[in-house]
């Protein structure tokens, strides 16, 4: 992808830069992360400093004597010497201890390095008691790049709330990178601004024993508020995939980052809110789903999840047609509105990032259930200074708002008949702000 002088370029530009990860030695830039995460397999990353031999190691945790590997492969320059490894034909529901290996050495962490496999409960029990994150907006300081003035990056302990929180898996809602003016125009400059993130040292426990999905918004897809004319969009898209093991990538039909997946009860789809975008200085015939939208309307009427989320770097249900959340789009906003109740859709909740501020949207609907949208903003990014997007949502709940850095906890319990949701609300610290339960017989 990446070949010739342009990855020669890149790779000393790698090589030079300080090592920046707890623990970090001569062989591992970033990682590992675990990815993806089936009853069969689960995705396995790194980044090493230089090109070099991986493999990853792993056992199930009641029986370490018996170890597997992964196929071994060589990191490249042209790949910014990442690489995602599959573990294979794993067992349902176990718990794996691993480790990564490179030029045939185990590349020791001073963390713990586990992966799970997800339950095979259809037909036999309840679905499983489970635990995700979410958030959005996480800003890694890099001086010679940043505005002048007070870092904007800040409340990095969040990692370490996060990781105490001990969830099975934490999903990125974007604004998972934040390009900068410099990196915006050059292959070089992205995949820069991606590895510094990533090789960020407070985040590398986090990444090695919590299983990682994301989508994007503008400053990991390219410029604040960037549409579908984005020049470099297909740099941005192999950047993003270089640095996340999602189970797929866009489709062959409308190009992309849109992907999905299940854990337990839960189905996830994750859109693509930037691929498709028309201009914000358009002012008719408006889209951000574009091709997406036949696509995700048949994969929810199609899902049989007692939760079907939605996932958006946008605000959707936000009413206040303000910046960028989906009121913007008010003619395709209402297809969706429509379509999902149409086809009397249930279970459906959106998950939502990119304001700087959380706050829980409710939308009443004569005749059916309300449709939430949970918004979390921002992990590590500035906090919003004023509250002037929000005034005009009325479908905000009383008590939600909350205008700092933080995240939220999904936590899905009870029998297959009366699950639960409840969301939690996280300051940086790990204390909690509020929470709420939604039953799913309330979606119906």
């Amino acid at each position: 992808m990446f070949g010739g002088i342009r990855a020669t370029t890149i790779a000393a530009l790698l090589v030079s830069m300080p090592h920046m990860a707890a623990g970090q030695d001569a062989v591992v830039r970033a990682g590992p992360m675990v990815g993806y995460s089936e009853m069969r397999e689960v995705a396995l990353w790194v980044q090493t400093v230089q090109e070099a031999d991986v493999k990853f190691v792993y056992w199930d945790v009641s029986n370490p004597a018996e170890r597997f590997e992964t196929a071994e492969v060589r990191t490249s320059a042209a790949d910014v010497f990442a690489v995602e490894l599959t573990a294979e034909l794993l067992e349902p529901g176990r718990h794996y201890g691993y480790e990564v290996h490179v030029d045939g050495q185990v590349a020791p962490r001073p963390w713990t390095l586990e992966f799970q496999t997800q339950a095979l409960w259809q037909w036999r029990e309840d679905p499983p008691d489970f635990r995700f994150v979410i958030g959005s907006c996480f800003y890694v300081n890099d001086p010679p790049y940043d505005r002048p003035g007070d870092p904007y990056g800040q409340g990095h302990e969040i990692l370490a709330a996060i990781s105490a929180a001990d969830p099975d898996a934490m999903l990125w809602m974007g604004d998972n990178v934040y390009l900068r003016e410099a990196d915006w125009y050059s292959r070089s400059g992205i995949l820069y601004r991606y590895a510094h993130t990533r090789a960020f040292a407070g985040l590398q426990p986090l990444l090695g024993n919590v299983h990682h999905y994301a989508t994007w918004d503008d400053h990991d897809y390219g410029p604040d508020n960037s549409d579908w004319t984005w020049r470099e969009k297909e740099t941005t898209r192999v950047a993003f995939d270089l640095f996340w093991a999602n189970p797929s990538s866009g489709t062959p039909e409308f190009g992309g980052i849109t992907t999905s997946f299940q854990w337990g009860d839960a189905e996830f789809f994750l859109i693509d809110d930037r691929w498709h975008r028309s201009s914000e200085n358009r002012t008719s015939g408006r889209e951000m789903l574009g091709p997406q939208f036949d696509w995700l309307i048949d994969a929810l009427a199609s899902s049989r999840s007692t939760f079907k989320f939605v996932v958006s770097g946008s605000q959707v249900l936000n009413p206040e047609a303000r910046w960028e959340n989906y009121s913007t789009f008010p003619e395709e906003r209402g297809r969706l509105l429509s379509a999902i109740e149409e086809n009397d859709i249930p279970g459906v909740i959106f998950l939502t990032g990119d304001v700087h501020y959380s706050v829980l949207s409710q939308l009443p609907r004569r005749g059916t259930y309300p449709l939430y949208d949970l918004t979390v903003s921002p992990l590590t990014a500035g906090p919003t200074t004023t509250d002037d997007e929000t005034n005009g949502n009325h479908l905000r709940m009383p008590g939600t708002l909350y205008a700092d850095r933080n995240f939220a906890t999904l936590d899905f319990s009870g029998p297959r008949r009366d699950r639960v949701l409840t969301i939690t609300i996280w300051r940086t610290d790990g204390t909690q702000v509020w929470s709420t339960e939604i039953r799913a017989t309330d979606l119906r």
